[in-house]
């Protein structure tokens, strides 16, 4: 527990970091010169490579056992969020945005399969909910930084000065607890006994889980188009809307540590929770009620807090130790193409009418309930 909760506390700084400079990337850019094209471009392929390289890091981790090195590699690439202060141009800004989420895919397998190995002790949910709590008090925080930047009559420069702080103490924490667990793996005995190497094949069940993953996730609705309905529809006010998914990101940390007892309990059962409570968000959160919306936001930070933590939790129950890299690597591939494809997807019905996104979200959803039951009789 003391070596999650030492991962827990570096992603804490480490959302601090770039959750705070995701909440001000778009002005920030636009104050430089960028389009409202360009934004939204920078930011797709940023999510985008920040997703799709896993699958490559993960391999990278299998093959090599390189936790550590990929991990501060990956965590390196933060620093690229204090350089902003010191882009002239949105092109260079540009750059820097996207070497973040580079590097997010460059630590994400490594240091997902080191929290593996050290939940298997306490309990893989319980283990992955302490994380994503600590993980979710940096990204309240983070936008809650520039936040004080700007009310004290601050700028960007400032702000983004300000986060090399939390950027410098990630990489502190980051080698304590590479001093006191150098070898992670030894926490957690092999899956099976004998012969067993990265060439061997994942099982069946974890890509059923992988498909169930793309589905139900792809219905589900990101803040950004959720922030957009309530912008041009004049439901909330601006100054509201970040305080709206400040409070997404607390209900997310509470969530995580009820949902991870939970898991450890009734097991795959509680992945229900995923589709089942995304069916109801769009009717909220597309509707013309300020009431309806908040609702809709809380359920919207519970599955956000499931999706980070028991989906995580299960690739490791799912996958042999020798391939859990590689699986996390997949897993997160898979999340990042059904976030993408949904996100183009729904933003596009969005411009054609507000019925033809809900009926997708529960097209999305009442297929991905068949796969997780699937998913449970192959387990």
């Amino acid at each position: 527990m003391y070596f999650i909760i030492l991962l827990g506390i570096v992603s804490l700084f480490g959302d601090v970091t770039y959750e705070g400079a995701r909440s001000v990337a778009g002005p920030y850019m636009a104050t430089l010169g960028a389009s409202a094209s360009t934004v939204g471009l920078v930011a797709g392929i940023g999510e985008f490579a920040g997703y799709a390289l896993r699958l490559a890091s993960g391999y990278l981790v299998d093959r090599t056992k390189t936790y550590w090195l990929l991990t501060f590699v990956g965590y390196g690439l933060l620093l690229s969020i204090p350089l902003l202060a010191f882009a002239g141009h949105w092109q260079l800004a540009a750059v820097l945005i996207i070497l973040e989420r580079i590097g997010k895919a460059i630590r994400s397998p490594a240091r997902d399969t080191m929290l593996s190995y050290a939940a298997k002790g306490v309990g893989r949910g319980w283990g992955f909910a302490v994380h994503e709590a600590l993980d979710q008090i940096g990204a309240i925080v983070g936008p809650i930084v520039f936040s004080l930047v700007f009310l004290f009559h601050g700028g960007y420069r400032e702000g983004f000065t300000l986060l090399w702080i939390p950027a410098l103490l990630t990489l502190v924490v980051l080698t304590i607890a590479r001093k006191k667990v150098p070898s992670p793996q030894k926490l957690e005995a092999p899956w099976k006994v004998g012969r067993q190497n990265i060439r061997d094949k994942l099982p069946r069940v974890f890509w059923l889980y992988s498909v169930f993953t793309l589905l139900s996730v792809a219905g589900f609705a990101n803040f950004q188009l959720v922030s957009y309905h309530l912008k041009v529809q004049a439901i909330v006010p601006d100054a509201q809307i970040p305080i709206i998914y400040a409070i997404a990101m607390g209900v997310d940390a509470l969530a995580a540590l009820v949902i991870g007892k939970t898991y450890d309990r009734i097991g795959l059962v509680s992945l229900l929770a995923v589709p089942l409570l995304t069916l109801p968000i769009p009717f909220l959160v597309f509707s013309h009620s300020y009431s309806l919306v908040l609702i809709g936001m809380v359920l919207w930070g519970v599955v956000m807090g499931v999706q980070e933590t028991v989906m995580r939790a299960a690739i490791a129950d799912l996958t042999p130790i020798e391939r859990r890299g590689f699986a996390y690597g997949m897993f997160n591939t898979a999340y990042g193409v059904g976030w993408f494809l949904g996100a183009a997807l729904m933003g596009l019905l969005y411009e054609l009418s507000v019925n033809y996104l809900i009926l997708f979200v529960v097209v999305m959803e009442l297929i991905s309930i068949p796969l997780f039951f699937a998913v449970k009789r192959a387990a």
